[in-house]
């Protein structure tokens, strides 16, 4: 799994060069690890308006979903920070639709030697899923 961790590493970093960010100039890449061993890249691509502007995390999530893919195993995030990126609460809800085994997991990249590694459970205690909406129970 070492080699996956580093792999993502590397493809995130890699993507973020291909954000799009003319407002914020803050680039984000991400790098998602299907189950089929598929890695799907994503970077933030901004919007003048502001609400369709489009997190890193979410474009690699829904390429692969696009694409037929759905069954994740690990997500490698990075930013233009200096310190590590968390996910947004909007990219967290998106993993949790997908990812719901505690065997997901969630690396924050800060460079290619600094990764921290989290699940799901660890990133969104209590999220909102599809079990919630079969006991009947709706988001407020």
């Amino acid at each position: 799994m070492e080699t996956d961790k580093m792999e993502l590493a590397k493809t995130a970093i890699a993507a973020k060069e291909r954000a799009y960010v003319p407002y914020s100039h803050f680039r984000v890449g991400a790098a998602l690890l299907a189950a089929s061993g598929k890695i799907y890249s994503g970077c933030n691509i901004e919007n003048a308006a502001f609400t369709p502007t489009n997190c890193a995390e979410r474009t690699a999530f829904f390429k692969a979903v696009s694409e037929g893919e759905k069954e994740f195993t690990a997500i490698a995030i990075t930013g233009d920070a200096d310190d590590y990126l968390y996910p947004c609460g909007v990219c967290r809800q998106v993993m949790a639709e997908f990812c719901s085994s505690k065997d997901f997991k969630i690396y924050l990249v800060k460079n290619e030697k600094e990764i921290r590694e989290f699940t799901m459970d660890e990133i969104l205690p209590g999220a909102f899923t599809v079990t919630d909406l079969e006991k009947g129970q709706r988001p407020e």
